[in-house]
């Protein structure tokens, strides 16, 4: 071996592995982006299974008679923790105002009808941003998205496709999501 094949040889290691080592870096921040992700959605679903255990503890009406018919059980529960105050609120807001007036679709539902649209797959980004557009009221982030996508697939749903790094997602029964809205 001469030496500048040598060196051409020791120069494409050199890329190479600046090339690995900056891959990756990517995938570690995407990993570390997930794992917060995952951390408060795992945050928010404690303090949802509090409120709710809170909330099987008062539900014999008769154990709490100066609660008033219309006022919700949950707006009674002490919250544990400032951070979680705005969370409960919002569970407590959601249970009241589910009395007066129809609930939100389901994020699944609302994916399923998406991809109904669509003979190709779609990426989870392009189902999320075409969720937003249609739904402003609605803002779920990119791992709740992916989850629900997932979600649907483990309930034979939808299909997923994976090409080369991208994931991407099609109906499998368009007649059920049509009969379903």
């Amino acid at each position: 071996m001469t030496s500048q094949s040598a060196a051409t040889l020791r120069s494409r290691y050199v890329e190479q592995a600046a090339s690995d080592l900056e891959e990756n870096r990517r995938r570690q921040q995407e990993l570390a982006e997930q794992i917060t992700a995952l951390k408060q959605e795992e945050a928010l679903l404690a303090d949802i299974l509090n409120v709710a255990e809170r909330y099987e503890s008062f539900a014999d009406s008769s154990r709490l008679p100066e609660q008033l018919q219309d006022e919700p059980v949950v707006a009674k529960a002490k919250p544990a923790s400032a951070g979680a105050t705005s969370r409960r609120g919002a569970v407590t807001s959601v249970k009241a105002g589910a009395k007066g007036k129809s609930r939100q679709p389901l994020l699944g539902d609302l994916l399923a009808q998406l991809l109904a649209q669509y003979e190709e797959p779609r990426l989870a980004k392009e189902l999320r941003d075409e969720l937003l557009e249609k739904h402003p009221d609605r803002n779920p982030t990119p791992q709740v998205v992916r989850n629900t996508l997932e979600a649907l697939v483990a309930k034979g749903l939808i299909q997923r496709h994976k090409q080369q790094r991208s994931v991407m997602y099609t109906l499998v029964n368009r007649d059920a999501v049509a009969r379903s809205r």
